[in-house]
């Protein structure tokens, strides 16, 4: 028993702390290069989402963010030529359409001399005496007299502006990005307008879209002609329509202008990040039976920003690409972008 106590279990447990050290000292710097190898080798499988072809419902309302204005200025004008005879309201004043506000001492055309012969037989020539009326000149428009800048006895010459008469109705203005134009299939007539902190929703009538032309608006806009909307000179692609008398609002007032562009029920839809293009025609991407995919033209109609409706080159049914392919699908918290036909991308909150 001494033997064993005193030789055979040290040694023993010699041997056993040498082949722990050993294997550790493997396990730390020779590993299996195998193992490593096959670690390191991707085991998932990448899939590109898909979608299939639905029926649905599309409501195109293109939502604008706007602003209240007065109405410009409309201008008093000369009417004929000639002096000042009297001025009939002031400044400030509140003017109806018709009411004179000054009139005007013009000179009528005179008859030529007459050449006469007195009882002298001396030749003489008959002056014909003046005569003169009266031109009024009239307020444009109900509202008030803003500006007025003519006295008694100032000579004007016709087509002078001698004022302006400020209307008290208001217009909504918002500006049209070109992209949205793809989306107003049809000229709208009127919009649902909403201004927050102000009273319901209402519609507002009158509605037109205007492109500035080419150098307009670069010259004075004196006669309030050329002014957009709320007296400023109009540039790009505006949205415009009236406010009812009856609605009580203020001018810089936010608006939110909802122009409805149509509506269609039970029709093909997509989502838009499935068709490269957003207007008129597109392509899709379809997945074959195999698997592969085919590019696929369609032609579009009406669309809310999400979904598109497909009205020919698919099917229901039909599986496609859920985003075009080379695009980055949106993560949740990034906004979401959509390429349009001329290339630009066109990207909202989320």
């Amino acid at each position: 028993m001494t033997v064993w106590r005193r030789w055979v279990f040290p040694i023993l447990k010699t041997l056993l702390v040498a082949v722990v050290a050993v294997a550790l000292v493997k396990l730390a710097f020779f590993p299996d290069r195998a193992e490593a190898e096959d670690s390191a080798r991707p085991t998932g499988n990448i899939t590109e989402p898909q979608v299939q072809v639905a029926r649905g419902s599309i409501a195109n309302d293109v939502v604008l963010t706007g602003t209240v204005n007065a109405d410009a200025a409309v201008a008093v004008k000369a009417t004929g030529a000639g002096a000042v005879d009297e001025v009939f309201v002031q400044q400030g004043a509140t003017v109806r359409a018709g009411d004179v506000v000054f009139d005007i001492k013009v000179e009528n055309p005179t008859a030529p001399p007459v050449e006469s012969v007195g009882p002298d037989g001396m030749p003489f020539v008959t002056m014909p005496t003046p005569t003169y009326r009266f031109e009024k000149v009239v307020a444009p428009v109900d509202g008030v007299l803003s500006s007025l800048s003519v006295i008694p006895g100032q000579v004007v010459a016709i087509g002078e502006i001698s004022g302006q008469v400020a209307p008290p109705t208001f217009n909504i203005s918002a500006t049209l990005a070109p992209e949205q134009q793809y989306r107003l299939t049809t000229q709208p007539s009127e919009a649902l307008v909403t201004i927050a902190g102000g009273p319901a929703p209402f519609l507002c009538t009158g509605l037109s879209i205007t492109t500035a032309l080419s150098g307009q608006g670069s010259g004075p806009t004196g006669d309030g002609g050329e002014a957009g909307p709320g007296g400023a000179a109009a540039s790009g692609t505006t949205v415009q329509c009236r406010v009812p008398g009856d609605v009580r609002v203020f001018p810089g007032l936010s608006a939110q202008v909802t122009i409805s562009a149509g509506a269609a029920d039970d029709v093909l839809v997509v989502p838009t990040t499935a068709v490269e293009g957003g207007a008129d025609s597109g392509i899709v991407w379809l997945v074959a039976t195999d698997g592969s995919h085919v590019e696929a033209p369609v032609k579009l109609g009406l669309s809310d920003g999400m979904n598109v409706e497909v009205v020919e080159g698919l099917a229901e049914g039909d599986s496609v690409l859920e985003f075009v392919p080379g695009q980055v699908a949106p993560q949740p918290g990034m906004e979401e972008c959509m390429a349009m036909p001329d290339g630009a991308m066109v990207c909202s909150a989320p």
